[in-house]
């Protein structure tokens, strides 16, 4: 089986390369493996998810939203990769606490990604 985003993909290709593959006919977001592998190989990638311009983290909350009412429990726990958002320069952590609040204010959102966005921003 094909890596879904590989690790020495270089940080500043890795969100194009996140992005490109979210295309691939083999990328099957309801299958949580799948959607955990590609996910995590962006996250995983620190230097290409904590970009500069917070795009990584904007694409990432934008698919979270979009598996939350298939699948709650998967959403939630890829959301960790926010979990050390307070750790970061003032840009970056504000662009992460910015995608956070954005989850968190989402209508309809599950009760498993609500709490944890919640544990994440107090």
């Amino acid at each position: 089986m094909r890596e879904w985003l590989e690790a020495n993909c270089p940080p500043e290709m890795a969100l194009e390369r996140a992005e490109a593959l979210t295309g691939d006919p083999l990328f099957t977001w309801k299958t949580p493996n799948r959607f955990r592998a590609l996910m995590a190989g962006l996250s995983g990638n620190h230097a290409g998810f904590h970009r500069a311009d917070g795009a990584s983290y904007r694409f990432y909350a934008d698919w979270l939203l979009k598996l939350d009412p298939v699948n709650p429990q998967v959403a939630a726990r890829m959301s960790t990769a926010f979990e050390t958002w307070t750790r970061y320069d003032e840009g970056r952590r504000e662009k992460m606490r910015s995608e956070l609040e954005r989850i968190a204010a989402q209508p309809g959102l599950s009760r498993d990604l609500s709490e944890m966005t919640q544990r994440l921003l107090s």
